[in-house]
C-alpha cells in the first residue's frame, strides 16, 4: 500500500515502515555476505561493493521483474502519472517485501529470499568488485604524461536516466561504457579502458624491480 492509496482510505498504514525495515534487513543480509566471501578487503572497498547491489536502480529492476507493480495499491494520481512503473516505487515496494519477509520468517527466512532474487548480483558484485577507476588511474601515471579524463553524457527522464561514459587519456579514447548511474558508467568505462592496455600490476613490478 502506497501512501498515496492511504491518503485516500484513511486508517490504512502504508509500506514506509516495512521499507524502513526492510531496508535495514537488505543491508545486513549483503553486507555480511560480501564480508565473508572478502576478508582481505577494508571497509571502503566493501562498502563501494554493497552500493552496486544495495541501491534504488538495482531494487527497482529486481521488482520489476517480478512484477511487483501489478500489485501495489496506488492513489489515483500516482495510478495516472504511471506509479506502478516509477522506479523510486518499485525499489521502496521491494524494500517492503523483504521488511515483510523478515518478520513472519525472521533473519533465515528474508536471507533466503535476498539470495533468490539478488544472489546473482551479489555474485557478480563479489566477481567485479575492483575499483577500475583506480587502477587505470595507476596505470595511466606509468604509460602516459596525463590523467584519464571522463566524458557524461546522459539519456532519458529524470527518473530513469542512462548514462554513457567516454574515458580518454591524451586526447585518445580508450575505453567506454554504459550504467543507469553515473559512477556505474565510469566504472565500466575504466574497466574496458584496462581491458584494452593489459593490468597495471607488470608495469607496477617492472617498476619496482627497475
Amino acid at each position: 500500500m502506497h501512501r498515496s492509496w492511504c491518503a485516500e482510505h484513511p486508517g490504512h498504514p502504508s509500506n514506509e515502515r516495512l521499507e524502513f525495515l526492510g531496508d535495514a534487513v537488505l543491508g545486513l543480509i549483503v553486507t555480511d555476505c560480501l564480508y565473508r566471501a572478502h576478508p582481505d578487503l577494508e571497509e571502503g572497498a566493501l562498502t563501494d561493493l554493497r552500493k552496486t547491489v544495495v541501491n534504488s536502480v538495482t531494487l527497482a529492476e529486481v521488482a520489476e521483474g517480478l512484477g511487483v507493480g501489478e500489485h501495489l495499491l496506488l492513489g489515483k494520481g500516482e495510478e495516472l502519472s504511471g506509479g506502478r512503473e516509477k522506479p523510486s516505487i518499485l525499489a521502496d515496494a521491494m524494500e517492503a517485501i523483504i521488511g515483510a519477509a523478515y518478520l513472519d520468517q525472521g533473519l533465515e527466512g528474508a536471507t533466503a529470499l535476498v539470495l533468490e532474487v539478488l544472489g546473482d548480483r551479489i555474485a557478480s558484485a563479489q566477481a567485479d568488485g575492483a575499483d577500475h577507476k583506480s587502477r587505470l588511474q595507476e596505470l595511466a601515471a606509468h604509460r602516459f604524461s596525463s590523467v584519464p579524463r571522463y566524458e557524461v553524457e546522459t539519456t532519458g527522464p529524470d527518473h530513469a536516466r542512462t548514462f554513457y561514459v567516454t574515458v580518454t587519456i591524451d586526447g585518445e579514447t580508450h575505453g567506454t561504457g554504459v550504467g543507469r548511474s553515473k559512477k556505474q558508467a565510469e566504472q565500466a568505462a575504466a574497466r574496458a579502458a584496462v581491458d584494452r592496455l593489459g593490468g597495471p600490476d607488470d608495469d607496477l613490478r617492472e617498476n619496482d624491480h627497475g
